[in-house]
């Protein structure tokens, strides 16, 4: 339906301008009743935003900071492939102390999460020590030997507790902090994994120790340049991950 899908959240919406959200998605600042929103249009299935924005609702519950889905005059989370979202104040971390808050934050997401069911569609890290496919990761599609190299670095992370990880909180604009709180946006690319793929930021904000780092870092690696190949980015997170 595209983004006439909008007007299942009344009359008083208007589109504002378009935000950056990716190559995956379109997103746009809208305004519903007057209020500035968040509206992201893609082609992800019902199962898979019904998983996301329930997420979202208990995250937001518990207490931290994320979007909050806003429902369509009917009630529904999302409508045609469409989600409105509240809007997330602040600005992207810019000192050591705001990075670690935002580790603090993901940590608590971490914790918040043990157990919770796998997005649908996806797999974990761990899981593709044996799978080839899942969600956004064709590993068919990657040279053998650079599978070989991501493989070897997930494995690393086998057996640990599984949690959902936001997937992409070392990207500066999906990090919002203000003097009282740290927000966290686009979760996109959330899924079930090993929590330690979340904690590969700057400075090591996450204080982890050299070992424990060095098995976050390479494995981070592995994953980005799984999930997106074969763009440049990619191929230079490959070449980050150690020969096997």
């Amino acid at each position: 339906m595209g983004w006439e899908a909008l007007a299942q959240w009344g009359e008083a919406v208007e589109r504002v301008e378009r935000l950056s959200g990716g190559v995956a998605n379109d997103v746009w600042s809208v305004r519903v009743d007057g209020r500035l929103r968040v509206a992201r249009l893609g082609t992800r299935s019902d199962a898979d935003l019904a998983w996301e924005t329930e997420l979202l609702v208990y995250l937001d519950r518990a207490g931290l900071t994320v979007p909050v889905p806003i429902p369509t005059t009917d009630g529904r989370r999302f409508a045609d492939g469409l989600v409105v979202m509240s809007y997330v104040e602040g600005g992207p971390p810019e000192t050591k102390d705001d990075w670690r808050r935002a580790a603090a934050a993901l940590r608590e997401v971490h914790r918040l999460t043990r157990d919770w069911p796998q997005r649908p569609g996806w797999r974990s890290s761990a899981e593709l020590l044996h799978a080839d496919t899942g969600t956004r990761v064709d590993l068919r599609a990657m040279p053998q030997e650079g599978v070989a190299r991501c493989r070897a670095a997930w494995a690393r992370l086998a057996g640990r507790p599984t949690c959902v990880v936001h997937g992409d909180a070392n990207n500066l604009g999906n990090v919002r902090v203000t003097a009282d709180r740290v927000g966290l946006i686009d979760w996109d690319e959330s899924h079930v994994d090993a929590p330690e793929l979340d904690l590969v930021l700057p400075d090591n904000a996450a204080g982890l120790d050299d070992g424990a780092y060095d098995v976050a870092s390479q494995a981070s690696a592995a994953w980005e340049a799984a999930v997106c190949w074969d763009d440049d980015y990619s191929k230079k997170r490959l070449a980050e991950v150690r020969a096997v």
